[in-house]
């Protein structure tokens, strides 16, 4: 009797909460996913701080705006996620002439407006402008895009990541790039075309390696052999993998790292946040994030694909894989994979704006989910 009325109360309130997601528009899964990653980095906060709970406070509270923008996105009808496209776009763009001109320097960077009570980077902005301007370009255009829309394309995406890259924010700047070109790759190129692109952004990258800045090339040099300079630019990526390849299998314990908790380690609770996790977590840890991360991943890919709308369609699958793309650049950078590029581990990291970005993005997802039928 006891049993049967705890099933009853577990089926009502389960009918309850999808009824609820349902007419907030969330998608029940993809959001237990996030939450769950939300509340893994908080965890992880907690020890990269040191203790202090101030910093987990601050960490709650954008979370907290993040959530709220997601759930407004989530309400946004498709059709005015469209019209909208082309003047966030030029409203991102604006903002990353001004901060060109005007911006706050930061740690050797022009990167943020400060208008008193709020700092932010509009480079941000662009993560999301960009694809949703490239969708909202190819909306009514003929699919696979040809060399005139093509160029176009270019033009949009490559003005805001060679401004970014400028501040300089090499890592931002990459993450916006591969932003709109995800997106005409799912518009669907020939592979004779994208074999001409991919010589062509060879020889841009080769032409580009002139422009970067001298850290910036020290970083990829670093790469390639981080011994050469271990107690400068090589620190960081030798800390790091020393830290999670002392974690081992199960890890030193949570609060218990040493790299981490002795300060061996830089930026351990933005950049390099996945090391402290590796030390104290250890390889189980880690996967256990990853496997959180694939799950989110996997479930914003199966939306996207459900979608009617060409719009809709190819602005999911590219937030979709832009979050992959986040996690692979830093675990890769990390775990001493790729080149060092300042890139944050999505809800995990400590950070503002990227955060809130990352949770308006999945925002919009839902409610072109939510409203694919409408939008078809």
């Amino acid at each position: 009797m006891i049993r049967e009325e705890v099933d009853s109360t577990a089926r009502r309130t389960l009918t309850n909460t999808a009824r609820v997601l349902s007419t907030l528009k969330l998608d029940g899964p993809l959001l237990l996913g996030l939450a769950l990653i939300a509340l893994y980095g908080q965890v992880v906060l907690y020890s990269t701080s040191g203790g202090d709970w101030g910093a987990v406070a601050r960490g709650t509270t954008r979370l907290g705006i993040g959530v709220a923008l997601m759930l407004v996105c989530a309400q946004l009808k498709p059709g005015f996620l469209r019209r909208l496209s082309p003047w966030l776009y030029v409203l991102g763009f604006v903002l990353l002439v001004v901060v060109d001109v005007v911006g706050y320097i930061g740690k050797g960077a022009q990167r943020w407006l400060d208008l008193g009570f709020v700092r932010f980077q509009p480079s941000e902005i662009m993560k999301l402008a960009v694809p949703m301007a490239c969708a909202w370009y190819l909306r009514e255009r003929p699919l696979p895009p040809d060399w005139r829309t093509l160029l176009a394309l270019a033009a949009l995406i490559l003005l805001p990541t060679g401004l970014t890259i400028l501040q300089p924010d090499l890592g931002t700047g990459l993450l916006i790039l591969m932003a709109g070109v995800l997106v005409v790759l799912f518009a669907g190129l020939q592979w004779r075309i994208i074999a001409l692109l991919a010589v062509a952004g060879a020889a841009a990258a080769w032409g580009g390696w002139h422009l970067l800045h001298d850290y910036q090339r020290q970083r990829v040099l670093t790469f390639l052999d981080p011994q050469t300079d271990p107690l400068g630019a090589g620190y960081h990526i030798i800390q790091s993998t020393i830290a999670i390849g002392s974690g081992g299998i199960t890890g030193k314990g949570y609060l218990r790292g040493t790299q981490g908790q002795l300060e061996f380690l830089p930026e351990r609770s933005t950049d390099f946040v996945f090391a402290v996790v590796g030390e104290e977590f250890g390889l189980i840890g880690a996967l256990l994030l990853i496997g959180l991360y694939v799950s989110v991943v996997l479930r914003a890919l199966y939306l996207a694909t459900q979608m009617r709308d060409t719009y809709a369609r190819l602005l999911s699958g590219s937030l979709a894989a832009i979050f992959f793309v986040y996690v692979f650049i830093n675990a890769g950078m990390v775990s001493g994979l790729l080149p060092v590029v300042g890139v944050p581990l999505p809800l995990v990291s400590y950070g503002g704006t990227s955060m809130v970005t990352l949770l308006a993005g999945f925002g919009m997802l839902m409610s072109l989910y939510a409203n694919r039928k409408l939008a078809a």
